[in-house]
């Protein structure tokens, strides 16, 4: 009996930290690095690593490689096409996911305030689970003003995540942060995000600590 009772407690407790491997609350750090070389008037490649430490930022646990190609349709509009490979951990171990990922972001000025409106749609491919289809959409607001030499912008940032199998909503981010210029060819950010993670009817929140360094050519 007490056997029984120990595997019952057992499995639980399993199934618990595997459906949450962080607390609700739990304290992140991110960071992103990012190329920019121009291949035309029009068009650019991008490329993009990230890295990111959960559990109270003790734990490495998740990094991607994205390289795609943007064209500037017009003053209004950027069309790109990208390819993201990800490792996250996963019950001690990491494992892989290929997501190929289109955008379009629709861009004005209102103001002198700079808003972006991305849209993408992202085909994720599992070896362990089921592929599926998501549409993400980011909307970005650059403030009007610039501080000091390095020319300190605040923005704010709120992104939706949409499952379309279903058309669950299952994570929301929202940014509150800074962007500065450090070269001329070399520009910064600093930015608190609260991300929101809905998991078998449960929500849970993660605080990050974001950095971010883009050099464009």
């Amino acid at each position: 009996m007490k056997k029984t009772i120990s595997f019952i407690i057992a499995f639980v407790v399993t199934g618990v930290i595997n459906a949450y491997p962080y607390d609700d609350g739990d304290f992140q750090v991110w960071h992103t690095e990012n190329q920019e070389l121009k291949v035309g008037k029009k068009s650019k490649i991008a490329l993009e690593e990230e890295f990111r430490f959960g559990d109270n930022a003790s734990e490495f646990y998740y990094h991607h490689y994205d390289a795609g190609f943007v064209y500037n349709a017009n003053k209004h509009l950027d069309l790109g096409i990208n390819y993201r490979q990800v490792y996250e951990l996963k019950k001690g171990k990491f494992k892989e996911e290929n997501r190929p990922h289109v955008n379009a972001t629709v861009k004005y000025d209102f103001y002198g305030f700079k808003i972006d409106d991305r849209n993408r749609f992202e085909y994720r491919h599992f070896d362990y689970q089921d592929d599926s289809w998501r549409y993400r959409n980011k909307f970005s607001v650059k403030f009007p003003w610039k501080f000091t030499k390095v020319e300190i912008q605040p923005y704010l940032a709120d992104e939706i995540f949409l499952e379309l199998e279903n058309g669950e909503l299952t994570r929301n981010r929202a940014y509150s942060g800074i962007g500065f210029t450090l070269l001329k060819n070399l520009k910064g950010e600093i930015y608190y995000l609260l991300q929101s993670t809905k998991s078998s009817g449960r929500w849970t929140d993660t605080n990050v600590l974001g950095t971010k360094l883009k050099l464009a050519f």
